[in-house]
């Protein structure tokens, strides 16, 4: 009984994370359907279904603060709602699709959780996977599953560089998950968190500080952090451009309606004028 109970495990462990996502999706998709409902979340109809629209179709050209200074926020994460709601989708489909997104960023804390507990045992899975299910179990994050916040979702890439950041320490990783590839990989995603939201650029800023606690000498350190930095703006530029310059265009300022005087003295050097 024993010896089978072993074999089960090293089983389960070497599919756990197909395991652990197939588990959160069907943890995930029940919370609508349990509710029989999805909910606009306050600020819903203010901007959420607003930025939707902006995104498939500009409206620079036709509002002006239509929903106030937030219809100049990154749009793009926005679009799955206002399309969901432009189908009629009802409120249990709309909710599971949600859900799927929220999905994602199921592997990334079970990646943390690998590295923290690294064993094979019952008792390590085990652990592993109530660290999971804690994650999602707090009252913040319980409340984006019934409503259209997508709080979450911004901050899927921010877990996914947080998690591999800590990657070079788990023993299990993938052998094509090199410690360097895994540290570019985090602030790419770093940079991409930034362009979701704005507000996860206190929390990725202090990703260098992991990423420099890697082995090796302070040189190469050094080198992996600066590259890593680089990869953060690249992955911001990626994902932000296209927007930025929309703003830019219009406003004179890609990051509109935020520090807008530090922008001044870039449109009067460019001859810009509003």
């Amino acid at each position: 009984m024993g010896r089978r109970a072993d074999h089960l495990a090293t089983w389960v462990v070497s599919r756990e994370w197909v395991l652990i996502v197939i588990a959160g999706a069907l943890a995930l998709g029940s919370i609508p359907i349990a509710l029989g409902h999805i909910g606009l979340s306050w600020d819903g109809l203010n901007h959420h279904i607003y930025l939707g629209w902006s995104a498939e179709h500009n409206r620079f050209d036709n509002d002006y603060l239509a929903a106030s200074y937030q219809a100049y926020t990154f749009p793009y994460l926005y679009w799955p709602v206002y399309r969901l709601a432009l189908a009629g989708a009802s409120g249990i489909t709309a909710g599971i699709v949600l859900a799927m997104i929220h999905v994602m960023a199921v592997p990334a804390i079970w990646l943390l959780a690998r590295t923290c507990i690294p064993g094979s045992s019952w008792f390590d899975l085990t652990m592993r996977w109530l660290a999971v299910a804690l994650a999602f179990m707090s009252g913040v994050v319980l409340s984006f599953f019934d409503s259209t916040a997508n709080d979450l979702s911004a901050a899927i890439p921010l877990l996914w560089s947080v998690a591999l950041a800590f990657q070079p320490w788990d023993a299990h990783r993938p052998r094509r998950l090199r410690p360097h590839r895994a540290l570019l990989l985090s602030g790419f995603l770093a940079g991409v968190s930034v362009a979701f939201k704005l507000s996860n650029g206190p929390i990725a800023i202090l990703l260098p500080l992991v990423w420099i606690a890697q082995p090796g000498t302070l040189r190469d350190r050094l080198s992996l952090v600066l590259q890593a930095c680089v990869l953060s703006a690249v992955g911001f530029a990626a994902c932000y451009g296209y927007w930025g310059v929309q703003l830019w265009t219009h406003f004179g300022n890609p990051i509109y309606p935020f520090y807008d005087s530090w922008f001044e003295p870039v449109r009067a050097l460019a001859g810009w004028s509003r």
